[in-house]
């Protein structure tokens, strides 16, 4: 079942590698079973498997968040192998709690530390700075040019709006739309793109696929804990909602929801339950 869905559905999809990475994982624990083995325990089991390995050799147990993620593979396969009449019925997938957001978020300090710690890598600096304007996901910045392109989105440092997508790609839940760069990176992005370089985030003239290294050196000489690379997005999206922007311009821009918006940013929004603390006072 799994190879089938990896086979036949994957490659149309929009992100094949993301379903190949949650099928590597699955393959393990379940690839001698048979469909009729899913059950509530034996995805319990599964969770309960799944560990990774520190730089030390250390153990730790892989997030509800990405069980969640790999499982939901497992049943996206079902249902495929049911709507192709490889299945009578599906089994039930049982997947742990959705984890609660990520509250964390940088600073200004923080932020500044961070972009003084990757002066000595160009090109996390740039990175550094797409993401905190701009709110934009890791890998569509590190997809993105200064010319169209089929790889990913790009930037017209003419007309000022950084293209998120290609044109050709697929929509996906994780919306792309274009945006409005705002002044100060665009005179960065222009800068770079008269020096002839060919992306925004690039390492010795070519595209650079990843910035796990570089960007784990530079959160330990700023001193920072528990920041990922997604952390810009959701400091973005904090700046925006502490500087009162409305909800359907920062959906616009950021490329989510307003009910996203509402449930995990709003409270950092100088509107949060003003009228009824208002209301409360007069009381």
């Amino acid at each position: 079942m799994l190879a089938i869905y990896l086979e036949e559905h994957a490659p149309h999809t929009a992100d094949p590698l993301r379903i190949a990475y949650a099928v590597d994982a699955l393959l393990p624990f379940w690839g001698e079973l048979n469909v009729s083995a899913i059950t509530k325990n034996t995805c319990r089991r599964y969770a309960a498997t799944r560990f990774r390995k520190d730089r030390n050799g250390q153990r730790h147990q892989i997030g509800d968040g990405t069980i969640r993620r790999e499982l939901g593979a497992l049943g996206a396969a079902l249902r495929y192998c049911v709507g192709e009449g490889r299945l009578l019925t599906a089994p039930l997938v049982h997947m742990p709690e959705k984890p609660a957001p990520k509250e964390r978020w940088l600073t200004r300090a923080e932020a500044a530390a961070l972009l003084r710690a990757a002066r000595s890598s160009r090109h996390l600096a740039y990175f550094i700075l797409i993401g905190l304007y701009t709110g934009t996901r890791k890998e569509a910045i590190l997809s993105m040019a200064f010319r169209p392109n089929t790889k990913g989105g790009w930037i017209d440092c003419e007309s000022g709006v950084m293209y998120r997508a290609a044109e050709d790609m697929r929509k996906t839940k994780k919306r792309r739309p274009p945006v409005r760069m705002p002044r100060k990176l665009l005179g960065h992005m222009r800068r770079l793109e008269n020096s002839g370089q060919r992306w925004p985030v690039q390492f010795q003239g070519v595209s650079v696929a990843s910035v796990k290294t570089a960007w784990r050196r530079a959160c330990k000489d700023a001193g920072l804990e528990g920041v990922t690379p997604h952390t810009l997005r959701h400091t973005a999206i904090t700046w925006a909602m502490q500087r009162g922007v409305p909800l359907s311009d920062a959906a616009g821009f950021f490329g989510v929801t307003v009910e996203v918006l509402e449930r995990v940013y709003f409270h950092h929004h100088p509107d949060f339950q003003a009228a009824t603390a208002e209301a409360m006072n007069r009381a």
